[in-house]
């Protein structure tokens, strides 16, 4: 089974780079993609998630998979990169996917970040972690799905690839508060109680929390960046169109 993720993890990064050669891409992105890759390789794979039973290994791999990689790889605009690839034909064919009823509710900073952090919350609080943690098949598809679900979240939040959908800065920075509120409760109540059946109980969700709130202090900080830098984009056009003093 790691066998499997890791080539096709390997194969995204394959395609990535050819397009990105071809393009003359951004060597920042591309290198945001292959260490989004490696991180999201080292959280399915290796001695974590072959922990089972151990809720701080548990944990650490869900930064790993859930917030550290999905960061990495929503900066790596995918998607635009996708777009400028791919024949004219298909790139309109993804863009109409985009601009889609499920695309665009999907895709809402509210929607995305509470389909990740309820899904965390279903897993430890209902009883489901005791299942899943002495189970690999099982222990993998809950880490696809937080991959999944996190990338979804960060790429709703900062919005780095085009989206006919995109809500204001304001919007995405309640949403983004919302989340890690949500998180770092979470790891309020798994330090006070603790799931039946696993090991490291409090130092898992100490690593939760301490690890949740440098990632998402990171988001808002790339947040309140495109914010800046938008706001100079304007004041620099208003400053251009203004006449020029007789």
């Amino acid at each position: 089974m790691s066998g499997v993720v890791l080539a096709i993890l390997a194969s995204a990064g394959l395609l990535y780079v050819l397009a990105a050669v071809d393009l003359r891409w951004s060597p920042l992105r591309t290198a945001s993609w292959l260490a989004g890759l490696a991180v999201a390789a080292g959280g399915l794979t290796g001695p974590l998630a072959a922990a089972h039973g151990d809720l701080r290994a548990h944990l650490a791999a869900h930064l790993l998979t859930g917030m550290v990689a999905p960061v990495l790889l929503v900066l790596a605009a995918p998607v635009t990169l996708l777009l400028r690839a791919l024949p004219v034909r298909r790139a309109r064919l993804v863009s109409r996917v985009l601009r889609s009823g499920p695309a665009r509710v999907l895709g809402d900073p509210f929607v995305a970040v509470a389909l990740n952090v309820g899904g965390l919350w279903l897993l430890h609080v209902s009883g489901l972690l005791g299942t899943v943690a002495h189970s690999p098949g099982g222990h993998l598809l809950v880490s696809v799905h937080v991959l999944l679900t996190g990338w979804l979240a960060t790429a709703a939040v900062l919005a780095v690839d085009p989206s006919p959908h995109r809500r204001g800065v304001v919007a995405r920075a309640v949403a983004l508060g919302a989340g890690m509120a949500g998180h770092d409760v979470l790891a309020k109540w798994l330090y006070a109680h603790p799931p039946d059946g696993v090991t490291n109980a409090a130092a898992g969700a100490r690593l939760l929390y301490d690890g949740g709130t440098v990632v998402h202090v990171l988001v808002a900080a790339l947040l309140w960046r495109q914010w800046y830098r938008s706001r100079a984009a304007v004041r620099d056009a208003e400053l251009a169109a203004r006449p020029a003093p007789v």
